[in-house]
């Protein structure tokens, strides 16, 4: 395995292009798009991190795809596979970078789970501003199979990350990949979300007041419901995942802040929508991702 396909060109698909880019050459990695996206991914240079990026962007592929990896926004995936899926041969390797706890099944279901592994991106500090890039801390990506598919996927697993641990950004094989995917998505869920409802960066859910007691609130009936789904995330985990929080930089915003001011189709679907989806079916109650959902979609009505 040493080409990589990447569909979306966002802050991942810019921050892991990049790395892949400069570790395997430009001509390893490939930008997927069509239409109206391939022209303007085509005209409009991506930089990182003041670096300008060598990406190679095209709508065809001379066979099927080696590592495919998913980089776009959770209400854009639907599209991405439709664009993906001539490429997906036997042999192709998927993973997603999306946030939630969804995507996997979604690409299980499109294309087989055989081809999927699991991913989880976090702890990077990027901000794209158009096609601009910056960060200081890369973050982690986490690599893993939940423990029943480790026979039959193992060796694609390692293949994946013989290649991935090249590039100069931490990657990890995760044992409980699971746990790391819910416990993302509690801190997305809360975070991510109630900074983009109150207008706030990093420094609004620091200190005490409303908006940090949404965001413990919110992170808890997230914790519940993947209780109900057979992931325990624990207060200490909680705990854990606060301090990462209170450590970041204060004036920063996450990326569904950023989303707001930049008028971007926000993953509350993807956040409250799956939280409430899920609290519906094991009957309980989720009162402040409801209140979030309602914020955020009307943030989006009034554009």
């Amino acid at each position: 395995m040493e080409q990589v396909t990447i569909v979306g060109r966002g802050a991942l698909g810019i921050l892991y292009g990049h790395a892949l880019t400069q570790c395997l050459g430009p001509d390893k990695v490939t930008f997927l798009a069509e239409g109206e996206r391939l022209n303007r991914l085509r005209q409009e240079e991506a930089w990182c991190n003041g670096e300008p990026c060598q990406f190679q962007v095209t709508d065809h592929l001379e066979g099927p795809a080696q590592l495919l990896l998913f980089a776009v926004k959770a209400p854009d995936l639907e599209a991405a596979m439709a664009l993906a899926a001539p490429y997906v041969g036997e042999e192709t390797v998927i993973l997603s970078l999306l946030n939630g706890v969804t995507s996997e099944e979604a690409l299980s279901q499109t294309f087989g789970p055989e081809k999927v592994l699991y991913a989880v991106a976090q702890g990077m500090d990027a901000v794209r501003e158009g096609t601009r890039l910056t960060y200081t801390h890369g973050g982690t990506l986490f690599l893993g199979l939940p423990e029943e598919d480790y026979f039959d996927r193992g060796e694609k697993l390692e293949a994946a990350y013989a290649l991935l641990s090249q590039m100069d950004l931490e990657v990890v094989k995760e044992a409980d990949i699971l746990h790391r995917m819910w416990c993302k998505f509690m801190l997305n869920v809360g975070v991510n979300q109630v900074c983009a409802a109150y207008g706030c960066p990093y420094g609004g859910v620091q200190a005490p007041g409303p908006a940090r007691d949404a965001m413990v609130a919110a992170m808890d009936e997230a914790r519940k419901v993947g209780a109900c789904q057979g992931v325990l995330v624990t207060q200490k985990d909680r705990t854990a995942y606060l301090a990462v929080v209170d450590g970041l930089n204060p004036e920063a915003l996450p990326s569904m802040a950023q989303d707001v001011l930049a008028h971007r189709k926000t993953e509350v679907e993807a956040f409250a929508g799956q939280v409430i989806q899920l609290a519906e079916f094991y009957g309980m109650a989720v009162p402040v991702n409801r209140d979030l959902y309602e914020k955020l979609q009307a943030i989006e009505t009034n554009w």
